[in-house]
């Protein structure tokens, strides 16, 4: 399963991943089965995003890289922000991410608005 889910991060067809499972000398998985798995994980990733952040961060790193994601049924590269906050014990957590066409200003100051909007 998490190769049938890293597969669907990176963009690859539900057709292609049948020819992965297979590939791997499993019995092969269906489309809806594909599809059912990736719902499962878009639920996991908006609940992620939607919690409730308890407590302060002192400090709060915003770092982004490019990834290829599926866009209008064609696969291109956007920008992914992650927001990595330090608490007060020292402990990392990450407090957001989001999806954007580049990293550039525009962009960040709106992922900033989103999670801090009384900053």
């Amino acid at each position: 399963m998490a190769m049938v889910l890293e597969a669907y991060v990176q963009g690859v067809s539900t057709r292609w991943v049948d020819d992965l499972v297979k590939a791997l000398g499993l019995d092969g998985i269906s489309r809806s089965q594909v599809s059912r798995l990736c719902e499962e994980l878009d639920v996991k990733v908006a609940r992620f995003c939607q919690r409730k952040l308890e407590g302060s961060y002192p400090f709060v790193c915003l770092d982004a890289t490019f990834v290829n994601v599926r866009h209008d049924h064609r696969v291109v590269s956007m920008a992914i922000v992650i927001a990595i906050g330090v608490n007060a014990d020292g402990t990392r957590e990450v407090l957001g991410l989001d999806l954007g066409p580049s990293e550039d200003g525009a962009f960040r100051h709106a992922f900033r608005a989103v999670w801090w909007p009384a900053a």
